[in-house]
């Protein structure tokens, strides 16, 4: 698929506004130089960090905006910082809390793609059998609701670890951007 370069000159400096904000004002999600690194994609970002629960209050925050300013409805910018949430809760519980992840999020006029790469092959995600509506249940539903949310989630072995795909559709009833 061909980009259009003025759309993707608009994403760039959309994302720049909301992430790469010279002075930055207390709303600002601005991601500092030693959290992570930012990198603008057409549609969206890809942000390479080492996971914690710090870092992953900033992920959540950036995916929100990005997908707001990009025009996605309220249940999608919800979904969407589940869907990564859980993704990234994966990682570290395969790897180890600081362990080095990349996410991609891109924005398409149905939905959402979300990526997320660390670097541990072996462990793929396997959905729990908990059930989904097991009130006694206090953990094993991420896969799950990944897997409602967003149906087709995959695991694409990389030369350096794993990559856990997945679209988003965006929510019924909301305008495309």
């Amino acid at each position: 698929m061909l980009l259009d370069p003025v759309l993707c000159g608009r994403w760039r400096r959309r994302l720049e506004t909301i992430v790469f904000v010279a002075s930055p004002t207390p709303n600002s999600p601005v991601i500092p130089a030693s959290e992570g690194y930012v990198k603008p994609l057409p549609g969206g970002f890809s942000i390479y960090f080492n996971a914690d629960a710090a870092r992953l209050r900033i992920i959540r925050d950036v995916t929100t905006r990005v997908l707001r300013a990009a025009g996605a409805g309220a249940e999608t910018c919800e979904n969407a910082r589940l869907i990564v949430s859980e993704l990234i809760g994966n990682c570290v519980r395969a790897c180890g809390d600081g362990v080095p992840v990349v996410v991609d999020i891109e924005v398409e006029p149905t939905g959402v793609w979300i990526r997320v790469h660390d670097p541990e092959s072996r462990r793929l995600p396997t959905p729990s059998r908990t059930a989904m509506d097991d009130p006694a249940a206090e953990t094993g539903r991420g896969l799950g609701l990944v897997d409602l949310l967003a149906p087709g989630r995959r695991v694409v072995p990389t030369a350096v670890g794993k990559q856990i795909v997945c679209r988003l559709p965006r929510s019924p009833g909301e305008r495309a951007a």
